[in-house]
């Protein structure tokens, strides 16, 4: 069973719900470390696209390491595909294991691991290994809807993005600088 990591002096802030923001509210969380200092890992679980604004700009700064391994929208879970996407789940949270061993980050954004592990990518239990292994004092943010409950569990504090309302009802598609 998977508990609060609070007692190891880590701490995870979960952002899930279905709502839009969780990626935003994550990446300012990533912008307020830097500008205390802080180095910071940011890596992308599902989404596969750098050209965004958010990347162009955290690719920009000092201290602030990007790192994308998902492979883009998830095909259904019996095909060859989705055992690629399990791969490079897989091998994406190993290579963050090892580049906070190497890198001393403070800060690690786990961009939609949440939905990741919702969708048998990767476990809790796999995430949570990764947290207790990492130095004492790293800030965890998780992001990703349906966050599955020992994830929850997992967290030390966890936000709910609710989805109330959204220009794209009304026919209004992705806009630059707003949505990416």
């Amino acid at each position: 069973m998977v508990v609060s990591t609070s007692t190891l002096g880590n701490r995870i802030v979960l952002m899930t719900g279905p709502g839009k923001g969780k990626t935003t509210a994550a990446l300012g969380m990533a912008l307020r470390a830097w500008g205390h200092g802080m180095r910071v890992l940011v890596v992308q679980f599902v989404k596969s696209n750098r050209r965004t604004g958010e990347f162009a700009a955290l690719e920009k700064l000092p201290g602030v390491a990007v790192d994308v391994v998902g492979k883009g929208f998830l095909p259904p879970n019996d095909s060859d595909a989705f055992a690629e996407h399990v791969n490079a789940a897989r091998e994406g949270l190993q290579r963050v294991q090892e580049r906070i061993e190497s890198e001393a980050f403070q800060m690690v954004v786990l961009d939609e691991v949440a939905y990741a592990a919702a969708n048998g990518l990767l476990t809790a239990d796999d995430i949570h290994a990764v947290v207790e292994a990492s130095p004492e004092g790293t800030v965890f943010v998780l992001t990703g809807r349906n966050a599955p409950p020992s994830l929850v569990r997992l967290a030390d504090t966890v936000s709910e993005v609710m989805d109330r309302k959204h220009a794209y009802r009304n026919g209004v598609g992705p806009q630059a600088g707003v949505e990416y």
